[in-house]
């Protein structure tokens, strides 16, 4: 049994690296281009030290500032808010 989860506990832990890798975005991921790190997860699937290194130095950690800034659109407003549509009253 020992020996099975040494074998399934890192290759689960690295394809979850790989896919938190894969969809993280370009802007967050931090001292190596994106493919770099896929490829030293891949690579070190036996041991987890991608997948671990990933986890804690690979990733910003934080809030992602969804919604804001200029290629965002604004969030939609209620109706009471919207002065437009109070006018329309």
């Amino acid at each position: 049994m020992v020996k099975v989860l040494l074998v399934l506990v890192p290759l689960a832990m690295a394809i979850y690296a790989v896919i938190d890798a894969i969809q993280t975005e370009d802007n967050r991921v931090q001292y190596l281009p994106k493919l770099v790190w896929i490829l030293l997860i891949l690579i070190s699937t036996p041991t987890g030290i991608g997948a671990i290194a990933w986890y804690f130095t690979g990733r910003q950690r934080g809030p992602q500032n969804r919604g804001q800034g200029p290629h965002y659109p604004s969030a939609p407003r209620g109706p009471d808010d919207d002065p437009e549509f109070l006018r329309n009253l």
